[in-house]
This record gives C-alpha cells, sequence and structure tokens, in this order.
C-alpha cells in the first residue's frame, strides 16, 4: 500500500528538506525508534488504557471452565537493567484434575519507554518468549495466551522455580513501567463441559468495537489440531516424560548470549537410558546490530564508503543445533519485527506477527538416539551462523520414557548434512548497488530405535531455500529488501518390516518485502522516512488423514519524521488477514487500523460440516 503522489508532495513540501545528497552516509531505514515525543491524543476516548493486540487463533479449550486458575505472577519491571529475573515458587494446585494447560500473561503500561523483550522459565526451561509494546501517556495493555500442554512433565511438578526476565530502563526520559501478571489456567478436556452453548470465544482476548459472523459450530467443540503449539512445529500429540532445558545459569536470564559467529554455547545432558523419541525445541530473538539481520549490507560496502554502522556481514543468519560438534539441525528463523522496529506507528494497536509470542521451532532428534543411549553425557549446543552482536537463544530437550524398558536399544542409518551452498553476489558503486544471497541445503537423517512399542525407524528429511535481495537507490537513501524462506520438513516413522507407521509433512513459507525512503531534514539528525513493509506466514501440515493450513500476513505503509531515533510526526496504517483451517473448522480474522484507531475488524467461524 504505497503512499499516493499527492500525499507524498505534500509531505515533501510540508517538512523542511535538504539535498541527501549533503548526508555523510545514507540516513537510517531499518531501525529502531521510540515515540515519546509524539502521541495522537484522541478526545473521543475514555480515559481507560488502550488495548494492543497481536492476531493469532483463540484456544478451542477456551470454551470450558476450567477446573481451576492459578495466578502465578506479578511484577512490576521498572528499573530492572542488569538484575537477574525475578522469580518465585510454582507448585501445580492441589485437588485439581486436569489434562489441558494455558497461560494468560496481561501487560500495562503508560509513560514513554522503548519496547523490551522478555521470556518465562519453568526450572530453567523457557515457556514463553515474548516482546513488550510501546506505551502511550494514556496507557496501553495488551494479553497473551499460549498452549502450555506440551509442558505438562513440568508443570506436575512440586516446588520449582517460575523466572520472569525483562531488562527495563526507566529514568526522566523513559517513564514506561511494566505491570506484568501471570496465570495458569487448567483444564481437563475429558469432562468437556463448556460454560455456555455454541463457540463463545473468551471476550478478554478480543479487543472492544469488533464484529464477529458466528456461522455453524459443533454444540459442544471437541479439541482440534487447533490446540497444538501456535508458532512451533508441534510433532507430537502427547507432551514429553521429560524436559531438559539447554540454557544457562540464570543470573542474566536463562537464554545463552551469542555475540558473533564463532560462538557456540553448549551443555552437558545425560538421557534416561529407556528414551524412544527426543526432540529439541529452540527459542530465538535477535537484538542490536543484528535486530534487522534481513536487511544487512555486507562489511565491504560499509568499509568502501567509510560508513559508521555495525549493521553488517551481510543478511543470511541460520541458527544451529549441535551434537558432541556435529550439526544436527538448523533453523532460519522467522523474521519478527518488534513494536519499535521499522516504523513504530505501525504496531499500533496491532502488533507484528509473533512480537507478543514468538515461534519457538522443534528439530526432531530421534534418528540420533543411538549416540546418546550410552549413558554419558553429552554436549547440546547452539550457534548462529554468519552473527553480530545479539542473539539470545536457549532449548528445551522434550524426552519420550518408555515405562516398560529400563533400555532401550538404537542406532543411527545415516546421516546427511552438508553445508548451506550459499552464492553471494555483490555489485555497488559509492552507496548505491545491490546484493544478492541464495543459499539451499538438503538434510537427511535416519535411525532405528527398539522399545517395547517394537522396532522403529524414524526418517528426517528437511529441503531449506533461502533468498535475501537487498538494494540502495539514490545515494543509498532509498532500499528495498526481500526475503523469502522456504522449508519443506518431512518425519516418517517405519516398522522393521518396512510398513509406514507415521508420516508427517510440514511446509513454511515466510516472504518478506521492505522499501523504505529517508529524506534529510533541515537540522542535524532529522529526517523523513516513507516506508511500505508486507510481511507473512504461510503453512501447511499433513499428518495421516488428517491436515491444515494457516495464511498470516500483514500490509503496512506509512511515514514519520525522526530526529535522531524519536518519532516527532506521521502516519501510518496497517492491515492484516488470517485464517486457519483443519478437519474440525475454520477460523478467519481481518483486521485494519490507521494513525492508532482499530478500523474493520471482522471474524469469521466455520465447523467442517459447514464448509
Amino acid at each position: 500500500m504505497p503512499l499516493p503522489p499527492l500525499i507524498l508532495l505534500y509531505l515533501i513540501f510540508l517538512i523542511p528538506i535538504c539535498s541527501s545528497s549533503a548526508a555523510a552516509e545514507p540516513l537510517p531505514h531499518q531501525s529502531h525508534f521510540t515515540k515519546h515525543k509524539f502521541h495522537i491524543k484522541n478526545d473521543n476516548k475514555s480515559d481507560s488504557y488502550q488495548q494492543y493486540f497481536e492476531i493469532t487463533r483463540p484456544l478451542p479449550f477456551d470454551t470450558l471452565i476450567p477446573s481451576c486458575t492459578l495466578p502465578v505472577f506479578s511484577h512490576d519491571f521498572d528499573n530492572t537493567i542488569g538484575l537477574p529475573p525475578a522469580t518465585t515458587d510454582y507448585s501445580p494446585p492441589t485437588n485439581c484434575t486436569w489434562t489441558h494447560v494455558s497461560l494468560h500473561l496481561s501487560v500495562a503500561s503508560n509513560g514513554s519507554q522503548y519496547d523490551r523483550i522478555a521470556a518465562v522459565w519453568l526450572d530453567g526451561a523457557e515457556i514463553l518468549r515474548t516482546s513488550t509494546a510501546e506505551p502511550t501517556p494514556d496507557g496501553v495493555f495488551w494479553n497473551v495466551s499460549k498452549d502450555l500442554t506440551r509442558y505438562s512433565s513440568l508443570l506436575r511438578q512440586e516446588n520449582i522455580t517460575l523466572s520472569v526476565m525483562l531488562e527495563n530502563v526507566v529514568n526522566d526520559v523513559y517513564t514506561g513501567v511494566y505491570r506484568l501478571n501471570l496465570t495458569f489456567l487448567y483444564y481437563d478436556t475429558d469432562s468437556n463441559d463448556t460454560s455456555s452453548e455454541g463457540f463463545n470465544f473468551p471476550l478478554s482476548l478480543f479487543p472492544l468495537n469488533r464484529k464477529s459472523t458466528v456461522m455453524k459450530w459443533e454444540e459442544n467443540p471437541v479439541i482440534s489440531t487447533m490446540n497444538r503449539e501456535e508458532n512451533s512445529l508441534d510433532l507430537y500429540e502427547n507432551p514429553a516424560d521429560l524436559i531438559i532445558p539447554v540454557s544457562g545459569n540464570g543470573d542474566e536470564g536463562f537464554w545463552f548470549r551469542i555475540e558473533k559467529d564463532s560462538d557456540v554455547k553448549y551443555k552437558g545432558i545425560q538421557i534416561p537410558s529407556n528414551t524412544y523419541k527426543a526432540v529439541i525445541e529452540i527459542y530465538v530473538s535477535f537484538h542490536g546490530n543484528d535486530e534487522f539481520w534481513y536487511s544487512n549490507p555486507p562489511d565491504s560496502y560499509i568499509e568502501m564508503n567509510n560508513l559508521e554502522t555495525k549493521r553488517g556481514n551481510g543478511a543470511y543468519r541460520e541458527v544451529l543445533v549441535m551434537l558432541n560438534d556435529n550439526v544436527v539441525g538448523s533453523v532460519i528463523p522467522f523474521p519478527v519485527i518488534f513494536t519499535g522496529g521499522i516504523n513504530p506507528l505501525f504496531w499500533e494497536p496491532i502488533v507484528s506477527i509473533g512480537a507478543f509470542d514468538l515461534p519457538s521451532y522443534d528439530i526432531d532428534l530421534t534418528p540420533f538416539l543411538g549416540m546418546l543411549l550410552d549413558g554419558k553425557k553429552h554436549s547440546f549446543g547452539l550457534k548462529v551462523a554468519d552473527a553480530i552482536s545479539f542473539w539470545l537463544v536457549d532449548a528445551n530437550l522434550h524426552l519420550w520414557l518408555d515405562d516398560n524398558l529400563k533400555e532401550v536399544q538404537a542406532m543411527a542409518i545415516e546421516y546427511s548434512f552438508p553445508s548451506i551452498n550459499l552464492e553471494r553476489e555483490s555489485k555497488f558503486h559509492e552507496l548505491d548497488g545491490s546484493f544478492e544471497i541464495e543459499g539451499k541445503r538438503k538434510s537427511e537423517f535416519s535411525g532405528w530405535v527398539n522399545s517395547s512399542m517394537g522396532n522403529l525407524t524414524t526418517h528426517v528429511h528437511k529441503k531449506l531455500k533461502f533468498e535475501n535481495t537487498i538494494k540502495f537507490h539514490n545515494n543509498g537513501t532509498q532500499k528495498v529488501v526481500k526475503q523469502q524462506v522456504k522449508v519443506k520438513w518431512e518425519l516418517r516413522v517405519e516398522s522393521d518390516t518396512g510398513n509406514l507407521i507415521s508420516r508427517t509433512i510440514v511446509k513454511r513459507k515466510y516472504p518478506l518485502k521492505i522499501t523504505s525512503s529517508t529524506l534529510a531534514g533541515s537540522e542535524k539528525n532529522n529526517y523523513l522516512m516513507i516506508t511500505n513493509l508486507e510481511h507473512s506466514l504461510t503453512e501447511e501440515k499433513s499428518n495421516g488423514n488428517s491436515s491444515s493450513s494457516l495464511v498470516n500476513s500483514q500490509q503496512s505503509s506509512g511515514w514519520m519524521f525522526v530526529q535522531d531515533h524519536d518519532v516527532l510526526s506521521g502516519a501510518a496504517t496497517t492491515h492484516q488477514s488470517y485464517t486457519y483451517k483443519d478437519d474440525i473448522g475454520y477460523y478467519s480474522r481481518i483486521v485494519s487500523a490507521a494513525n492508532g484507531e482499530l478500523g474493520n475488524d471482522t471474524t469469521s467461524f466455520l465447523c467442517s460440516s459447514s464448509l
């Protein structure tokens, strides 16, 4: 949605502009901003805080009456920079029968503040990676709901520690304090008692003044594939029997901090000898000079033009999972944009995809059990290829145990993880030019495990394709970033006679396009930035006779007049379309916002019999 020419012309005459050639280096494009010098006050609003939200589908068991509700944590994060996480003791509620658990996070803040990264850990295992909205003087609030059922083995433990990390700075300029409350809701889906007839989602999940179209749904809705992890590649219906964190000691948060490509963070783990299935779940976020890694030019461009920016090293990044110095899996992360990123006016009140619930990524390690079931400690490691400062990464090792055996037998059959075949091309003259990166990889792992369920062989196949193009025009003041990541992942389990037991196929695609233009202002460090953004995530899953699909896309456009990193004035629009479909039903939501005001907001529900 580019700005109309008349509006663009109006902006150019409205704001005093100098020639762009006067700049010693290209003005900022992908960067981080605050709004503490600019706020639109709507006189028609009440004094209540404005609700911000990330569009996602509700959890299906939200329609059930919780067996019990447990407020677990409440804290005001003020000047917490450099402090260890805030902690509290956790034990599951007594006399409570449950099969599913959800997390409900509520946060409120007012004043001026940057966005902040945050995480929740249970006994050192991360269960939520999130970030904050940038508050306004009038105040904002938001809610996050997440299915925690996959962490049931942790949630059933007594007297363990829950930790929350949110480093914040409060001073005379940045006054926003983040007031955070965390509650766990426990559900018994076997009883399947609903709070009312029909399919009614709790209002707390939605902003006010929305339009809903509720079409036929089951009177007592069953738990569909919607109850699986919202953003991770959920591989198994039954939660793991044991979860072991691959994380730090917690003094500065349990995440590992990656500063450069050569950093590898290891943890030694001895896994039980009766393990028959293993999956590692990765949490990751990117910050500092790598917050916009997908838009970083190569170092040669920076050096030849004598630029001061540290945002270099090109635009390819990949999180690698190591086992005893061998790479056993990788992830190119979804490019989550925080609420101060690109143009913070885009993210009022709709935040970017994944900003409040960053995705986690699952990698099946079952083919490697032949290496791990020897009664010894093994080194599980994480690194980020081509990284610069800084990345926050950790992982959870999910293990399924055979209650009928003290030991299971296993052996690796195939290991093929070639280095990614990257082709790079750079063409530039002074501040204008283009940079292209293309990469492909096909990896294959397989191994058998002989347990009380039989001798089963697990095959894991993954195809990865990565494309990134960055172009600078007009003396470096116009920039176009295009990125496309495609992943096809297949898990196949066969019996010792070659019969197919199960087959799961996941296809994911997340394209990103950012176009931005900057015009220097009449004063030092003042400039006008005009930006258009297209961002989406599509996913298709199939497992036997069941399938699901997700299409989540955002388009944003706007302008802002900036001094250093402070927004002085601006305008923006965001449109988002979210559609999810599985064998049980269909959920759709279409939302638009302009200049911080929610416009169209339409939701539809359908059951499979209506499709």
